[in-house]
């Protein structure tokens, strides 16, 4: 990065002035690096959310809100839904560079490797409650995984990176599903490595010992599309989580631990859930899409669309115009007249007529990545529960992509924000009896 630039501040107070650098990216917005700020004047920033922080250097996901634009290691998002697969995202995302042919076999094969989760963590399961939320029984079961691969503590060791990255991108799956069958009482199913990913999933899922099974290759396609989509969305609440965690060289089961715990927000990770509700609720109304438009437009009601909007994207999420074309697909290929069905026309009326509305045009209120795979999902029969755990299983590979950059990054530092404290200056301590 250029930094030949800088930026100059004056302190009124002291009358001294100090040159920040400015930092140029390959592609996007230019950096103040503020280092010497505190060291040199004495001075913290202060930026609530870190809405306008960049935390670290990444060479891994590029987005712009503005333009909508979503590249991962510079390859538009758009190609690699309609070209790639996902484990070739895997790959691209953690290595930097698309495989060649030798270079994804050798890397599918050591995913198949590695499927199999320790039959202790059968037991683990069963001390979790019927009714826990999948999302509980992840954040659980990942951070168990610490205990069984302790040739992963030296952090710094490229090759036990490589090895716990592909034991996470291979074990996610199966915990995934077992979460699912667990809360159902019903029996685990071990991975089939004949499968390809997206299948080895949903045969976990929805496969009985009693009968064959065998998942439908547009759902395969749909799922294999919905995790290339969600696989990495540069610093995050939970990328940031996982960085956070790591950066203190805790070892990458417990970082992504954490970072599934971040997710499972519903501010975060559980948006799409939030869609489906919102989308039953106006499907069973005797209201029409109006009345819920002007609802939302409305500042005393507390009312809002979910799915429409984004904290980066003030144009169309890239995402969701691709995910509904899927969702077009998969709706042709039911019984006419299926729940979903009616389900997707609510949606696709709700937008249309918002994005004709100057409330949400001059607002960049526009469909987002949530809007839209909901619907899928409950078309292929998966529950709302597991829609968050979907989200952690596409995401597990940005994470650890992340995560490994940053234990290559020579300026990477344990994180430690500072405060804007508020609270008293000085008290002194008085006995009980006196208070």
């Amino acid at each position: 990065m250029k930094n030949t630039e800088t930026i100059t501040l004056i302190d009124n107070s002291t009358g001294k002035k100090l040159e920040l650098p400015i930092l140029r990216p390959t592609v996007g917005t230019p950096t103040i690096d503020v280092r010497g700020l505190y060291k040199e004047l004495g001075y913290f920033t202060y930026d609530p959310g870190f809405l306008a922080t960049a935390s670290c250097q990444s060479a891994i996901t590029y987005l712009d809100g503005e333009k909508g634009v979503l590249r991962y290691r510079g390859y538009p998002i758009e190609e690699l839904a309609e070209k790639s697969t996902f484990l070739e995202v895997c790959y691209l995302l953690y290595y930097g560079n698309l495989p060649n042919e030798k270079q994804f076999d050798d890397f599918q094969e050591d995913i198949r490797q590695h499927t199999l989760l320790h039959e202790a963590l059968r037991s683990f399961y069963t001390g979790f409650r019927r009714d826990a939320h999948p999302m509980g029984i992840m954040v659980g079961v990942v951070g168990a995984l610490s205990s069984f691969f302790h040739d992963h503590e030296n952090v710094h060791d490229a090759k036990l990176r490589q090895r716990a990255a592909h034991r996470l991108i291979a074990k996610m799956p199966t915990i995934a599903a077992w979460s699912y069958r667990y809360a159902h009482g019903l029996p685990f199913m071990y991975p089939q490595n004949h499968l390809d990913y997206a299948s080895n999933f949903l045969y976990m899922m929805f496969a009985m010992p009693t009968e064959e099974y065998t998942p439908p290759p547009l759902f395969v396609k749909a799922l294999d599309l919905i995790m290339i989509l969600h696989a990495d969305h540069e610093q995050n609440a939970s990328t940031s989580t996982v960085r956070l965690t790591g950066s203190s060289e805790a070892n990458p089961f417990a970082a992504v631990s954490a970072g599934i715990a971040s997710l499972w927000g519903p501010a975060h990770g559980g948006a799409n859930e939030a869609v489906i509700q919102m989308l039953l609720d106006i499907s069973n109304s005797d209201n029409d899409v109006q009345h819920y438009i002007d609802r939302a437009k409305d500042k005393t009601d507390r009312f809002r669309l979910m799915g429409f909007g984004h904290r980066i994207y003030k144009n169309y999420d890239p995402r969701a115009v691709i995910i509904r074309n899927m969702c077009h697909k998969i709706l042709q290929q039911l019984e006419p007249g299926n729940d979903y069905q009616e389900l997707f026309d609510t949606a696709m009326k709700i937008e249309s007529v918002a994005l004709k509305d100057d409330y949400f045009k001059s607002r960049n209120l526009y469909p987002n990545v949530d809007y839209y795979s909901g619907i899928i999902l409950l078309a292929m029969k998966i529950p709302l529960n597991m829609f968050t755990v979907i989200f952690a299983l596409s995401r597990t590979i940005g994470w650890i992509s992340h995560w490994n950059e940053m234990m290559q990054d020579p300026e990477s530092r344990i994180g430690r924000p500072r405060q804007l404290y508020s609270g008293e200056e000085l008290r002194n301590y008085a006995k009980l009896d006196k208070r």
